[in-house]
């Protein structure tokens, strides 16, 4: 994990002085410090990948956000006190002060814990609004979202609903020149949602039986009416770069028009459908031991009630 840090904070370092002063805003793939649990069990990957916010890697990328100037944001794998049997995938923001001033956990994963496998208890330690975090700066309003998870519109609409105007998406995906789901699904998010999506995806992840430049390539900064602005091809890039004019952000959301999708939500309409419809169920873990064979089951027991 150090040896990745070392590359990735190089290479941004050495980015900002190509693009320029104005460079503000960083935006990390997902698994920028290490690749995904490839076989390891939950106990394995915990003991193997996970650390905490306060782990001295974290503190190096504080001081590179200070003497660099820059907001920096990325997702790794967390380590929690509160619930010592899991881990969590988190996204985060950290200023140019070197203030660690978001952090989000992914709620929706094929084989990692999220918050939603233990929500009772979560809920608990960290009250409802900590599901979906949105924090103000001088940049604009800024979200996370966590990879596969631009294919869930209820997460950018909630983000959406406490003020967001800039989805961070670190992602590791299939860059295909063809449109993707997710290539579909970040301009859907972009538009329905009137915000900036900035994407980033992995140049390729090495080290493991997996094809180098399967994910790999395409990431892109989508404008709030889902034009592309800027697109990376494959490989190691800092090509997806971009201005972000917040300020004409705002002014079309201020709009009376047909395209003022979020002036025109009517909210009260899907409430009742969302409360009373459970797929996938919360607090999974709450009576079995968390496994990855857990997911598979839980999963086969949802997709036979959906066919009913």
């Amino acid at each position: 994990m150090q040896k990745s840090l070392n590359t990735v904070l190089a290479e941004t370092r050495g980015s900002k002085a190509f693009i320029g002063p104005d460079l503000k805003l960083v935006v990390l793939p997902e698994y920028f410090l290490t690749s995904f649990p490839f076989g390891e069990s939950l106990e394995e990957w915990k003991e193997k990948a996970c650390l905490t916010t306060n782990d001295d890697l974290f503190n190096q990328m504080r001081e590179f956000c200070v003497k660099n100037e820059i907001f920096l944001s990325g997702n790794f794998y967390e380590i929690d006190d509160n619930f010592p049997d899991l881990y969590f995938q988190s996204s985060f923001i950290i200023d140019d002060k070197g203030e660690l001033i978001l952090k989000y956990r992914r709620l929706n994963s094929m084989f990692a814990p999220t918050p939603h496998d233990v929500m009772d208890a979560y809920i608990e330690v960290y009250g409802y609004e900590s599901l979906f975090p949105v924090v103000e700066t001088k940049l604009g309003k800024l979200a996370c979202i966590a990879s596969e998870e631009i294919l869930y519109p209820e997460i950018a609409r909630c983000l959406m609903m406490r003020g967001a105007e800039v989805f961070l998406h670190s992602s590791s995906e299939a860059g295909s020149p063809k449109l993707t789901h997710k290539e579909v699904a970040k301009r859907a998010r972009a538009i329905e949602n009137m915000c900036y999506v900035v994407s980033a995806n992995s140049a390729g992840i090495s080290g493991i039986d997996f094809p180098f430049a399967a994910t790999d390539g395409l990431s892109k900064i989508i404008s709030y009416e889902g034009h592309v602005l800027a697109e990376a091809g494959t490989g190691g890039s800092m090509v997806a770069n971009s201005y972000l004019d917040i300020g004409a952000q705002r002014d079309y959301r201020s709009k009376v028009s047909m395209q003022n999708y979020n002036a025109r939500q009517r909210f009260e309409l899907y409430a009742d459908s969302y409360t009373n419809f459970t797929h996938y169920p919360a607090n999974s873990f709450a009576k079995e031991k968390p496994s990855k064979e857990l997911f598979i089951k839980t999963q086969l027991k949802v997709i036979k009630n959906l066919q009913k």
